[in-house]
């Protein structure tokens, strides 16, 4: 998909992971200037070179996205490099194997600061990074913020019993930020949300693929069997969504969460 970002500057957190780094990518072959931020990102990072060395604008930006301290620095670094931000997309996330049901770890072994964790990675992170990025699009009074969602939010999934809860709260706070922004601050300041179906990453590979076979586990197969489309998507599959999402054929969307998962949500399983 092409659209005409040209000038206009990007932040992707968690932009060095594989959906990070699709979304750097189509940003910037259409134009943007991207900031990569992640803990690992700096002007060295793999992505980063690549933006560069295919001709695009980009920067990384190691960067803590649970701390406000740390996201209010990456920000001010973004300004001093480039005036504004016209884009977030609040990417970062994670997990922690101790906020997830197993047969060997049952619900009520789980401890409260692994679910806390999976929900500051998740939900908080969105919030913090939001509050700090959209500083400049309220001043300019023209921003998109993209969130990324889940399956799990609206169709709880067993086991990740943290990482479902965070990702239901991400998108009520999609919404709730939408008409926040619109009402409080500018109509022209669009926040959405995009749920993937089922795209291997390194999150949730280790859930999905046997790492001694090579075949799917259990879930990974169960996950195949009820998407109609019979597989994984690939990262880059939900970057056509993200361009329409910050484009200006958008311009009246606001407040929604858009589904990539090869028909998942729509099967009813027979």
């Amino acid at each position: 998909m092409q659209v005409n970002l040209k000038d206009k500057v990007a932040v992707v957190t968690g932009g060095t992971g594989i959906i990070g780094s699709a979304f750097c990518r189509g940003l910037a072959a259409n134009g943007a200037k991207v900031a990569v931020l992640s803990r690992s990102a700096n002007n060295d990072s793999e992505i980063v070179r690549e933006l560069r060395d295919n001709g695009h604008t980009a920067i990384g930006i190691s960067t803590d996205v649970t701390s406000v301290d740390a996201i209010e620095q990456a920000k001010d670094e973004v300004l001093a490099k480039w005036g504004g931000v016209d884009i977030l997309i609040n990417c970062a996330g994670g997990h922690d194997p101790k906020a997830i049901t197993t047969p060997e770890q049952s619900f009520f072994d789980l401890v409260p600061e692994s679910i806390q964790f999976v929900l500051n990675a998740n939900l908080m992170s969105s919030l913090i990074v939001s509050q700090a990025f959209a500083k400049p699009m309220v001043k300019a009074k023209q921003g998109v913020i993209i969130n990324i969602s889940s399956m799990a939010a609206t169709q709880p999934m067993t086991r990740v019993v943290a990482y479902a809860a965070a990702k239901a709260g991400v998108d009520n706070f999609t919404r709730w930020l939408a008409v926040h922004m619109a009402k409080e601050y500018s109509p022209n300041i669009r926040v959405n949300a995009i749920a993937p179906g089922f795209f291997l990453s390194h999150q949730n590979h280790d859930l999905l693929i046997d790492s001694q076979t090579g075949n799917y586990t259990q879930r990974g197969q169960d996950i195949i069997t009820n998407t109609p489309m019979g597989r994984f998507g690939d990262a880059e599959e939900l970057t056509g969504a993200l361009l329409w999402l910050v484009s200006e054929s958008a311009r009246f969307v606001t407040g929604i969460v858009v589904a990539v998962d090869g028909g998942f949500t729509a099967f009813s399983g027979v």
